[in-house]
C-alpha cells in the first residue's frame, strides 16, 4: 500500500503535504486492499436492512466504523447496533450520552433510530460513507509518519462541517472538547498547558472561548466555515507543537549537557 510521504517535519511538511494531498490521495486510494473494501460496500450495503444486519457482517461494519472513526469498536457488536437503533432524536439515546460526537454522527448518517429514515437507499450514501473510509485511512497512513500531519488533516476536514452546524457556539466548543483530535489542535494552536483538561468543564470552556478571541478575533466558531480561517487554525497549532518539541529536546539536551560536564 503508498505510503503517504512527508519530507519535513513542522510547516515546512504541512505546506508540502497540503500541495501534494490530491496526488498522494489518488495513489493511495488505488491500493488494491481499499478497493475491495470500497467494491465490497458499494455491493452489499444495499442489502442492509436493520442494525442487526449491518453489525452481522463484519466487513461491512469495519468499513463503516472506520469511515466514523470508530475502529476499535469493531468487536463490540452489541453496543453499535444500540448506537444505530436508539438513533439520536432522543436526548436519553446512548449516542447522545457520549462527549466523543462520531457516534451520533454514526447513528445519525444510517437513520435506524425512532422516527428516523433509513439512508441506505438514498443516492450517493454509499459514495459518501466510501469517502470518509477512505479520507480517515489516509489520515491514519499520514499519522504512521507523522501524527501532527495526521491531526492536522483532521482538523482541514472537519472544523467545516462543525461550523456550519446549527447548534449553538456552546454545544460546538464542548464538541470540540469532546473530540480527541479537534481538542488537541485547540489546545496546542491556543497554547494551553498538557494539565488544562483537569479543570472543571465550564471553565475549560471560558478558557478556550477567551484564548479564541485573542488569537481569532472571536469565540464564535462559524467563523472556521472560512477555508483562511482554518488553516490559520492548522498553522498556528503546526508551528506551536513544532516548538514544543523544539523546547523539550533543548531541554533535554541542556540536561544531559550538565550531567556530562558535571556542573
Amino acid at each position: 500500500m503508498f505510503q503517504p510521504i512527508i519530507p519535513l517535519s513542522g510547516l515546512g511538511g504541512l505546506r508540502f503535504l497540503q500541495d501534494t494531498y490530491d496526488s498522494q490521495f489518488e495513489a493511495f486510494t488505488q491500493s488494491a486492499q481499499l478497493q475491495r473494501d470500497s467494491d465490497y460496500f458499494r455491493e452489499n450495503i444495499g442489502k442492509v436492512e436493520s442494525a442487526e444486519d449491518l453489525v452481522s457482517d463484519y466487513r461491512l461494519l469495519s468499513i463503516t466504523l472506520g469511515a466514523f472513526s470508530l475502529h476499535d469498536d469493531i468487536n463490540s457488536q452489541y453496543f453499535i447496533r444500540k448506537i444505530l437503533e436508539e438513533g439520536t432524536t432522543n436526548e436519553d439515546s446512548l449516542a447522545n450520552r457520549f462527549t466523543d460526537p462520531n457516534y451520533k454522527e454514526l447513528s445519525e448518517a444510517f437513520g435506524f433510530g425512532p422516527g428516523e429514515t433509513l439512508k441506505i437507499g438514498e443516492p450517493l450514501f454509499a459514495e459518501k460513507i466510501i469517502n470518509q473510509y477512505e479520507a480517515i485511512e489516509f489520515e491514519i497512513a499520514t499519522g504512521e509518519q507523522n501524527e501532527t500531519m495526521r491531526f492536522a488533516l483532521y482538523a482541514e476536514r472537519e472544523m467545516g462541517d462543525l461550523a456550519n452546524d446549527d447548534m449553538s457556539n456552546d454545544a460546538k466548543w464542548y464538541t470540540i472538547m469532546g473530540d480527541a483530535p479537534l481538542r488537541n489542535v485547540f489546545e496546542k494552536a491556543l497554547n494551553l498547558p498538557s494539565s488544562f483538561g483537569e479543570i472543571d468543564l465550564e471553565q475549560q470552556l471560558g478558557v478556550f472561548k477567551e484564548r479564541a478571541a485573542k488569537e481569532f478575533g472571536t469565540d464564535d466558531l462559524s467563523v472556521f466555515n472560512d477555508s483562511a480561517a482554518v488553516q490559520d487554525l492548522v498553522t498556528k497549532y503546526v508551528v506551536r507543537d513544532q516548538l514544543a518539541d523544539f523546547s523539550a529536546s533543548s531541554s533535554s539536551n541542556a540536561i544531559a549537557l550538565t550531567l556530562l560536564t558535571g556542573r
